[in-house]
């Protein structure tokens, strides 16, 4: 008998084993060889030179990585979690693990820069790797051995191809894969992406900022100290800090509102434009006099976990972007209104309310602080109230933005004194039915938890509509004054919100004329909007939380844009909102039909014409008239009247390719200003959390033209003179196709790859400074096109 010898048998599971085993061999040789040639790595920390380094970081190497590197490296959608915005993000370095995820079941640790970690070693035990050389320290190994040395490496030997549009190897799109390479690969990430040096997908850097930036980094990437705040700052810290902290039961829940609502401000004392310095308000371990200790909660109405905690100032660290930038000013007319609203006001606070997911609902927590007062608090920087939720503590919303429109107008219902204490008493006795979804923290989607919320609100509607009934006397004689007119000096009576996908601006006034229905945002919107999209949300939290978040928000929009029809006569309403809501899904349609139903209450106005909207619309721009200012008019632009006649042809006559230009676009017009051109896109409805590309109607698209810069995420930039402005009109009113966009593109487009694009991006943001010296920011490119 002949014996034959069988072959092996690999099975699934034994190959995969067996290539693991391989990869991990593969991957140990290399950092061997990395441990070998260049030392074993030790966290960098933060440590404050007594000198300054050469270069020096603030002086020289800040300015570099602002306008070519945060550009792009900054909030949460920074690539890789890697923020430049600060020296303490270099530290840190980048982590693959994406912030923004809509598919996840559980919630992850949040990964906050100074809150979440204080110290690199503790950031490396969160999967970060270093980006700056943290082995031996040499010149050669500071640049062989760091990241953002390779990666300027990378660029100079590879610079972008000489081409219009990049190749199909770059992905530009928002939730793209991540390519999050440590040094120890980065040798295979050069193979298989050469082009992706940085700057990413832009041209590189001049010689002089690649010398300045390796120079840095072969001399071991050191930081020297802050400069020290000027004494009448340092003093201003003081004072501010004594007033929050004040011991009485009414100062510490007063401080606490201030708290929840101001967490996210970049707070000033006094406005030097780029010069200004911004502090945060938060929550700290040590008291004033010594240094911060910050408590680390994920929601600001989290338990602080300790009884003796203190309301601190602490110096923002980091460099400004237009995308997270909310300034709000502390001076002395803030605090003689705070002093007489919360301070110095009769009420009396008995028991101070607990922390958690119950204090989501700030009826209930803060029912002891005078409701005319917290919505006068709301309303003193309304820009920044909605703003909030536009930019929010996330940078850029998918929750909060696609729930919205692409361009309205609001206006506020103004705190009614004779019916405030009845106000009060019925949003405290609605408690039950205005929770948010902030209060349950779900892992996986639940129906019947949603139906809850939408139950909850059908009843709160049906009693808010009973509440108007009761008091339609005080309504009546209000009439239009129940609009806040800004009470003739606050110019944030009105507001303009435009839209770009998933980011948006809020503007003071009433810019352009959107066919969109107005929202008016009474007190108790005000406050839900700000639990449940500022203060209640989290951006590492569940998909269930985040879908919550969305479909609540609808109700909010909705319930805003019936505060505007609630003006007109009852028979006119639906009219209104129908051509919104057109093939809504059902829950939509029974939540307008039971509003209509259950708010039958008297317009407070009797109409003098058959087109009451217009008529309504013209009597609340006249009731913020003594406030409204449109510095985005483009007669502002200062340019000749000729030319400015030419540029309103785009906001006059509709531009019937509106579909094919860019959300939007900054237009630099050479020893002039920047106008910019929004794309508003229309829908059937923005009711449902899916399906937006099938609801669009290209066709009612429209273009606005607005003097200075609106919009942090540009997607497309146009380069021209004064002289060339017809010619630009004239191709912009002739786009009817892609193939005639390119050709505008081609004419006055700049490009990813223009060799002109380092120096027009820097005259823009030069220009937003002038413009805007107290809110303008550091740009973002993410989102330019590749068109």
């Amino acid at each position: 008998m002949k014996v034959t010898k069988s072959s092996p048998k690999f099975t699934r599971p034994i190959l995969i084993a067996c290539f693991a085993m391989l990869f991990v061999g593969c991957s140990s040789l290399v950092y061997q060889n990395f441990d070998t040639f260049y030392g074993i790595p030790v966290p960098k920390e933060y440590t404050e030179r007594s000198t300054t380094p050469s270069p020096s970081f603030y002086g020289d190497v800040q300015p570099i990585l602002e306008t070519r590197c945060v550009v792009c490296h900054g909030c949460y959608d920074a690539p890789c979690q890697l923020k430049l915005e600060s020296y303490e993000g270099i530290l840190r370095g980048a982590s693959p693990q994406k912030v923004y995820n809509g598919a996840r079941l559980s919630s992850v640790y949040p990964t906050r820069l100074f809150i979440d970690a204080q110290s690199t070693a503790a950031w490396r035990a969160r999967d970060f790797h270093p980006v700056i050389n943290e082995r031996t320290n040499s010149a050669n190994t500071n640049i062989k051995a760091g990241l953002i040395g390779q990666m300027l490496e990378l660029k100079q030997q590879n610079p972008l191809p000489k081409a219009d549009q990049l190749p199909d190897t770059f992905d530009f799109s928002i939730n793209r894969d991540q390519q999050c390479s440590d040094i120890e690969n980065f040798a295979d990430f050069a193979e298989d992406y050469p082009l992706w040096g940085m700057p990413f997908a832009l041209p590189g850097l001049s010689q002089s900022e690649h010398r300045t930036l390796i120079n840095w980094l072969a001399n071991g990437a050191e930081a020297e100290a802050r400069e020290q705040l000027p004494q009448h700052i340092d003093s201003q810290v003081k004072q501010w800090e004594e007033i929050f902290n004040g011991g009485s039961l009414k100062h510490q829940l007063a401080a606490r509102y201030l708290y929840e609502h101001l967490f996210i401000a970049n707070l000033y004392f006094e406005d030097k434009g780029q010069d200004t310095v911004y502090f945060k308000l938060v929550r700290s371990y040590t008291p004033p006099g010594e240094p911060i200790s910050i408590i680390s909660t994920v929601r600001p109405y989290d338990h602080p976990r300790t009884d003796d905690f203190y309301y601190r100032l602490w110096r923002e660290p980091s460099s400004i972007t237009a995308k997270t930038h909310m300034p709000y000013p502390l001076d002395n007319k803030k605090l003689k209104n705070w002093k007489r609203w919360f301070f110095d006001s009769d009420y009396t606070v008995e028991k101070l309310p607990s922390y958690g997911a119950a204090a989501s609902n700030p009826f209930a927590t803060f029912k002891a602080i005078p409701m005319e007062y917290r919505h006068r608090f709301l309303l003193d920087e309304a820009q920044f109230t909605i703003m909030n939720f536009i930019k929010g503590p996330v940078c850029r919303g998918n929750a909060a933005l696609n729930v919205i429109q692409d361009h309205f107008w609001v206006f506020f219902i103004a705190p009614l004194e004779e019916a405030s204490s009845a106000q009060n008493d019925f949003l405290a006795e609605q408690a039950d039915h205005l929770r948010l979804p902030a209060e349950s923290e779900s892992g996986v989607w639940s129906i019947t938890h949603w139906r809850r919320y939408a139950k909850a609100q059908e009843n709160y509607i049906k009693a808010k509509g009973e509440f108007l009934r009761e008091n339609h006397d005080i309504i009546s004689k209000e009439q239009i004054n129940l609009v806040w007119d800004g009470y003739k000096t606050n110019d944030n009576a009105s507001l303009t919100v435009f839209r770009h996908h998933d980011s948006a601006t809020v503007v003071k006034g009433l810019v352009g004329q959107p066919d969109t229905i107005p929202w008016v945002i009474d007190y108790s919107v005000l406050e839900r909007i700000h639990y449940l999209l500022v203060a209640g949300f989290d951006v590492f939290g569940t998909a269930s939380h985040q879908a919550m978040t969305r479909l609540y928000m609808d109700f909010l929009r909705m319930e805003s844009e019936l505060n505007f029809t609630g003006f007109l006569p009852a028979n006119q309403r639906s009219n209104v909102m129908a051509p919104w809501y057109i093939d809504a899904e059902d829950d939509v349609s029974k939540y307008l039909t039971d509003y209509y139903n259950n708010n039958q209450a008297r317009a407070p106005y009797e109409y003098k014409t058959d087109n009451p909207k217009a008529e309504l619309l013209a009597l609340l721009t006249h009731q913020v008239k003594d406030v409204l200012k449109n510095p985005y008019a483009v007669k502002e632009s200062r340019l000749p009247d000729s030319t400015i006649r030419e540029l309103d042809k785009l906001n006059i006559a509709p531009v019937k390719g509106a579909q094919y230009f860019s959300d939007t676009s900054f237009i630099n017009i050479k020893d002039h200003g920047v106008l910019t051109l929004l794309a508003n896109r229309r829908y059937t409805n923005i009711s449902s959390i899916f399906g937006s590309a099938d609801r669009r109607v290209p066709a009612k698209d429209t273009i606005l033209l607005a003097n200075g810069i609106i919009g942090a995420y540009p997607n497309t930039i146009f380069q021209l003179s004064t002289a060339q402005i017809p010619e630009f009109v004239e191709m912009v009113q002739g786009v009817t196709s892609e193939e005639s966009y390119r050709h505008l593109l081609d004419r006055f487009g700049v490009r990813r790859t223009d060799s002109r694009f380092w120096a027009i991006s820097d005259e823009i943001h030069e220009k937003y400074r002038v413009m805007e010296p107290l809110r303008a920011g550091i740009l973002d490119y993410n989102r330019l096109e590749n068109r």
